[in-house]
């Protein structure tokens, strides 16, 4: 399985429009395969923490999910609620709930 961790910079004031919004894209990338592990929001530095795997070709399913018209339609008319992005694919070290 294959994770990627991605850390957005949350733009003042947006978080709660932002998580309001989020059920939506996840509704998508569930349809390409794709997993939500977790999911923080950390107020205090105005970030959204979350993890997203892919069972198969992560690559590949993003690439279509990218380019698929009901992501499009997902971020239509949506205002910039983030400011900045750090993506990269991790290694699981200790899963949730193996303690």
């Amino acid at each position: 399985m294959a994770t990627q961790l991605r850390r957005y910079d949350v733009i003042e004031g947006q978080m709660d429009s932002l998580l309001e919004w989020f059920p939506n894209i996840i509704a998508v990338r569930e349809k390409f395969g794709f997993k939500v592990e977790f999911m923080y929001a950390d107020r205090e530095n105005n970030q959204l923490v979350w993890a997203v795997s892919h069972d198969g070709d992560y690559e590949a399913a993003y690439e279509q999910f990218a380019a698929s018209p009901e992501r499009a339609a997902v971020f239509a008319s949506q205002p910039d609620r983030v400011s900045g992005m750090n993506v990269s694919m991790v290694d699981t070290i200790i899963a949730p709930g193996s303690n």
